[in-house]
């Protein structure tokens, strides 16, 4: 009776097992059956619902059987048992498991099937079954099963998916990349600049660089400072020494003066300044400068790039004094200066000495015009390179959002904007160069395109060369030609940089850009990138710098006038030289251009003006001399629109007098018919070997013309087909007497997939002698024609050049698919000049190896941001469940679950349309939706992957220490019991004496507390992923401790069910009387009741998947500030503290107040309305699916840092709903309530 007043008492009201039951592993004492009677009795807490009590056999028989009839039955028994217990503890447990994860619904009122409170109410396992209409039994089970090994198969082919990526990017990458440089050779000295007697500089140094090997009086040489200044910053761990290599090349070029005439004669020299011309000797040497900053990591950490940019400023201004106080000395000694004093000092940086140098041109404390001209070398513009930290994007932000402001006119128009004469030219790496992509190292949207612009050292003049992050520092093809640019910078008149910002981006791009896009008109169908050619602008400024068309040679490299008994008439639309003859070819342009032919293309390894020249004329004329030929008739020479290429190894020839391959184009020409109107007649004269002068000429003579059709030499590559190429390569057949220019226009840019291109020669027009070798074909052929050369043209990186391409992976360093790219950005265009004496087969394959390493360089910080948000989903699935009142899932199922279609869709797809809808209305350019659409999916679903290892290998790190543990434990408890030495018993009292001090205790009973208090003091005064390690070991430590309970409850459950299956096997009646559960004793989890203990397991378990999912989410928050404590840990030793950053401190304190009131979701259960008259009621999970919405967002930004906002904010919801329901409890509230574990 009294059993069946408690369960009626009790059947409708909310309990909770979990307050029941302590989170220890050790289990409770065992009581008997009237003690744990009382203690139910008289404990505040409601029970459990309990089991029927063992039914009485005697009333159980109907009086009307006779007693002969009530025999027991042992089949019916055991069978009556079965049921029992598959009432009491749901389905029996398939392979799998899937029994223990299968969702729960708490019932509080019995279900409508039973007839009477007094029947044995189903488990809430069964009873969900029931409700959903549903058995754990027969095809259920199986179904339950074949969706658990579903699961499990989306979960093994997203990691599959990611290690393939992952290993075959890695495989990739850590191959040594090409390297065509030269080394750079110097004789260095660096000499200290001391600081002043008021100024305190022990940190960081300053020095001035000195070429030659003799000894020096440092003191001396700085009195005679009397140069053009020049700092060089350096980046990321640089060392000032890195200065040498541009240093003694500056001070080689100022010695033996400027470069020879050819280096110019490109259609540039069209586009002239006003009394600008090639000086004969530089005006004024550079005097090197470089800064000590400690090979401090500032890419890492945005309170040493902002130590480093005040140290810069305070450099600038040292370096203006030394010219006073050095020019102040050589007057008091009597010797006359012979320049000014300099004004302002040009600014060299590299990698992120490049940014420092931005940021210290907007910084408060620089003096005006201290600073008008900056060249950066691989650095990051757009973003940090490793955008993890928030002070570190802030920082990048704001420099950014200075500059644009700069370049603004003012309201009144009156006084000119703060940047208007700065100039600033970016040097990116290209596609060797790792570390900075050239996406971050343009200039579009910070500065404009005429005070500025960004060229990859592959379109560099006399470069044409992709460099790695540090081999741009002391590769001599650059070094020489960065030198004698910045010579050229320094006006002839009064030895000190140009005035005009526009003279100075004008020299800028003369000596450092290509002019082969605009020649091959690739510019006129791309916009939106500032990497374009200045010349080719069409800006009021850019035309006011133009001053005449003329493309004549100059005057020193005239011919004489030859006869024309001597000329040659080609009567077909191919010519061939094959020798400096010293003899004129003329060509006829209406005969030859006809049928469509009529572009025209020269390729050629002579060189322009001394080798070849070529004239257009009206009509035929005895003389090629300008002033001979009537006005009327006046001939056009465009000899200077070749356009120079590197040229690849010259052949070898193998003995005196034999006869060599074809050696390698070095220049080429292109003439539309527009170039050609008005003119009937082209020449094109070879110059004989007695006629050049100066270098030798080559061992070697080729050139070939051709008229040609473009449209039979184009074709188109679209998607589908780049694709379908990675396993069955694209072929393209050329046909001797092909067009010799064959452009190939590939739909998807090959920065995101790069493309195998492959030439193999098939004829030359030599017949097959009985069995020829193709060994033997080939070299024929090679004797007969040019190596082929292949241009790649992107419209963020520019130019790449691949001399003699037979077979090689074709790259361009663009950045597709991101929020920025332009339209133009996804295409790429590829010319290749082939000798169209012979037949080639051209095959294209996607190089997929190529294409991983690409994907991991250009998108690896949107991962990283992506895993947040997918870390924050499955939170969101957990909180889900609870406020629905079913069984809470692991991160890994939550995970899971996500990946299946419906959920996918959502959680993808709706942030990606969202940004791209934002995109639309906000900005005018969007990226490709196609194209964004693939990447950004790809991306998540390798984010998945690799959250999905690290909670693996998480998890399983907590299984192995929580095993150990118990196991140890167990160990220890029985060693314990059996030992009775004196020091184990000291030992002991000495513990348990520790553990009873009140401090102890204090902290034991107040964990959040002690744990708040010390982790927010971390963060705020010493360093944020200091803190946040802390709240991760708390995590841990409750996750342990959660899964040994878990772990020592489930052992003792086993051996439970040995023990009962043993004393059934032996068949005692006295064993079975003692196995069987008492109602009462299932309330506690004791050893001898397995119901008791599989509800306490399953608390356990839930109580670790929460701990378990808010700690791999905080793990991913600790790890973004891991680069920036790396950094710190090196600065700080032995120097003195400084505190972090304030967005870093709060946003941390946001996330720690999260790990301690959101780590539960009995903790603090947040519900609130949405606004409207019929608001839905939302809670936890309502905030962690906005928060992983914006953390997505944010990725797709390439802003990853921002994540930590939703976190942040999440954890004050979390502070301000615990302050509330706290309120409320003190005055009585009752409608703040708290949900409970669900599980018994």
């Amino acid at each position: 009776r009294k059993w069946l007043q408690i369960r009626q008492a009790t059947a409708d009201r909310p309990y909770s097992r979990f307050q029941l039951h302590s989170t220890k592993a050790a289990a409770p004492p065992i009581v008997s059956p009237q003690i744990a009677h009382r203690r139910l009795v008289s404990s505040k807490s409601p029970p459990a619902i309990l089991p029927p009590p063992p039914p009485d056999p005697a009333s159980s028989s109907s009086p009307e059987t006779p007693r002969a009839d009530r025999r027991p039955d042992r089949g019916a028994e055991r069978a009556a048992r079965r049921n029992i217990w598959r009432v009491n503890h749901g389905p029996p447990q398939d392979s799998t498991g899937s029994r223990a994860r299968d969702p729960l619904f708490r019932s509080r009122t019995p279900p409508p099937s039973s007839p009477s409170p007094l029947e044995s109410r189903p488990s809430p396992r069964l009873h969900a079954e029931l409700v959903s209409g549903t058995s754990g039994f027969g095809f259920d089970r199986s179904t339950h099963a074949m969706a658990g090994f579903g699961g499990n198969c989306r979960l093994g082919a997203v990691l599959f998916f990611s290690a393939w990526i992952t290993l075959a990017a890695l495989n990739r990458l850590v191959r040594p990349a090409p390297n065509g440089c030269q080394m750079t050779y110097m004789y260095p000295t660096y000499i200290p600049i001391h600081a002043p007697n008021n100024v305190s500089s022990d940190r960081y140094g300053l020095f001035l660089y000195h070429e030659g090997w003799k000894e020096i009086d440092f003191d001396e040489r700085v009195r005679k400072l009397d140069g053009v200044p020049v700092l060089f910053i350096p980046g990321n761990g640089g060392s000032y020494k890195q200065v040498r290599s541009f240093a003694a090349e500056s001070s080689r070029a100022y010695q033996n003066g400027p470069l020879e005439p050819s280096f110019y004669r490109e259609p540039s020299s069209a586009f002239e300044l006003e009394d600008s011309s090639l000086p004969s000797q530089y005006g004024r040497i550079l005097d090197w400068f470089t800064v000590d900053l400690e090979g401090e990591h500032s890419a890492m950490d945005g309170r040493i790039l902002e130590e480093h940019t005040e140290y810069v400023v305070y450099a600038i201004h040292r370096i203006l004094d030394q010219y006073k106080e050095s020019h102040l000395a050589r007057s008091k000694d009597g010797v006359r200066s012979t320049g000014n004093l300099p004004s302002s000092v040009m600014l060299v940086g590299h990698s992120m000495g490049g940014f420092v140098a931005r940021a210290a041109l907007v910084h408060p404390g620089l003096r005006k015009s201290a600073v008008e001209t900056i060249l950066t070398l691989s650095s990051p513009h757009q973003y940090p390179p490793v955008a993890l930290q928030p002070s570190l994007g802030h920082f990048f932000s704001h420099v950014n959002e200075e500059w644009r402001n700069g370049y603004k006119k003012g309201v009144s128009h009156t006084s000119s904007p703060k940047l208007s004469n700065v100039v600033v030219v970016s040097i990116s790496g290209g596609i060797h160069d790792y570390q900075i992509r050239s996406r971050l190292a343009a200039l579009d949207g910070i500065v404009p395109s005429t005070h500025g612009f960004m060229v990859g050292s592959s379109s560099v003049k006399n470069v044409w060369l992709s460099m790695e992050h540090q081999s741009i520092l002391w590769c001599n093809q650059l070094a020489v030609q960065v030198a004698h640019t910045l010579l050229s910078m320094i006006d002839p008149v009064d030895r000190q940089p140009f005035l005009s910002s526009q003279k100075r981006v004008f020299v800028f791009a003369k000596m450092l850009q290509s002019v082969v896009p605009q020649s091959l008109s690739w510019m006129n169908h791309v916009s939106g990138s500032q990497s374009s050619n200045f010349l080719a602008s069409d800006t009021r400024e850019a035309g006011e710098l133009q001053r005449n068309d003329t493309l004549f040679c100059p005057p020193s490299v005239l011919w004489t006038s030859d006869g024309l008994e001597k000329d040659l008439h080609i009567q077909s639309n191919l010519v061939t030289v094959l020798a400096m003859d010293g003899r004129r070819r003329w060509l006829d342009i209406k005969k030859l251009g006809s049928n469509g032919r009529g572009h025209f293309v020269f390729v050629t390894n002579l060189a322009p003006c001394s080798g070849v020249r070529i004239h257009l004329w009206p009509e035929k004329h005895r003389s090629s001399i300008e002033n001979e030929v009537p006005a009327s008739k006046r001939i056009v020479e465009v000899t200077s629109k070749m356009v120079h290429i590197p040229a690849g190894p010259a052949p070898k020839q193998v003995e005196p007098g034999s006869q060599t391959e074809q050696p390698p184009p070095s220049a080429f020409l292109l003439l539309s018919p527009e170039d050609m109107n008005g003119y009937n007649f082209m020449t094109i004269s070879v110059a004989s070997r007695q006629t050049i002068s100066g270098r030798p000429p080559p061992a070697a003579s080729m050139a070939v013309g051709q008229f040609f059709n473009p449209v039979e030499g184009t074709s188109a590559l679209s998607v589908g087909r780049i694709v379908h190429s990675s396993y069955s390569p694209e072929e393209i057949f050329l046909k001797e007497d092909h067009p010799m220019a064959l452009t190939l226009s590939f739909s998807v840019s090959l920065g995101l997939l790069p493309v195998l291109l492959s030439l193999r020669t098939t004829g030359c027009g030599i017949k097959n002698i009985g069995d020829q070798i193709e060994a033997d074909k080939n070299n024929l052929c090679k004797l007969r024609c040019f190596p082929p050369v292949a241009l790649a043209w992107d419209s963020v990186s520019g130019i790449h050049i691949i001399p003699n391409i037979y077979s090689e992976t074709v790259v361009v360093d663009s950045s597709p698919a991101t929020w920025d790219s332009h339209q133009g950005a996804e295409k790429t265009t590829v010319l290749v000049l082939a000798d169209p004496h012979c037949s080639y087969k051209v095959s294209l394959r996607a190089s997929l190896g190529a294409a991983t390493s690409r994907f991991f360089l250009l998108y690896s910080s949107e991962i990283l941001g992506f895993m947040i948000a997918i870390t924050l989903f499955g939170l969101m699935r957990q909180s889900l469940a609870w406020e629905c009142d079913s069984s809470v899932p692991s991160i890994l199922s939550a995970i899971e679950t996500n990946l299946k279609p419906k959920p996918l869709m959502f959680l993808c797809f709706t942030p990606i349309l969202l940004f791209l809808a934002f995109l639309f209305f906000t900005t005018q350019q969007n990226p490709r939706f196609g194209t964004f659409l693939f990447v950004t999916v790809v991306c998540y679903i390798v984010a998945n992957g690799f959250t999905i290892l690290v909670t693996l290998s998480s998890k399983l790190i907590l299984y192995v220490a929580a095993i150990l543990h118990v196991f140890a434990k167990r160990r220890w408890q029985s060693w314990e019991d059996g030992a009775h030495s004196p020091l184990v018993r000291q030992f002991l009292a000495f513990s348990f004496s520790f553990q009873s001090l009140k401090i102890v205790q204090m902290i034991k009973n107040n964990t959040n507390i002690a744990v708040a208090f010390a982790t927010i003091t971390l963060v705020c005064f010493v360093h944020p992923a200091i803190g946040l390690g802390l709240l991760l070991l708390s995590h841990s430590f409750h996750a342990h401790s959660a899964l040994c309970s878990f772990l020592g409850a489930s052992f003792r459950n086993i051996a439970q069910k040995k023990d009962l299956y043993k004393s059934k096997m032996d068949n005692n009646p006295i064993l079975q009387s003692k196995s069987k559960p008492d109602g009462l004793e299932q309330l506690l989890p004791m050893d001898d009741s397995p119901t008791a203990a599989k509800s306490f397991t399953d608390s356990q378990l839930e109580v670790f998947d929460c701990r378990h999912g808010i700690m791999i989410l905080h793990l991913l928050a600790t790890l973004m500030f891991v680069p920036s404590l790396i950094a710190w840990i090196q600065q700080r030793i032995g120097v003195g503290q400084r505190f972090p950053w304030f967005v870093d401190s709060a946003l941390c304190v946001g996330v720690i107040l999260h790990g301690l009131l959101g780590s539960q979701p009995t903790a603090s259960f947040i519900s609130f309305k949405l606004p409207g008259r019929r608001g839905r009621e939302v809670g936890m999970s309502f905030l962690y699916l906005i928060g992983g919405f914006y953390s997505f967002i944010s990725s797709m930004a390439l802003a990853p840092y921002r994540a930590l906002y939703a976190m942040a904010i999440i954890g004050f919801i979390c502070f301000a709903s615990r302050i509330l329901e706290t309120r409320g409890k003190v005055r009585g509230d009752t409608s703040s309530r708290k949900r409970h574990w669900h599980r018994h």
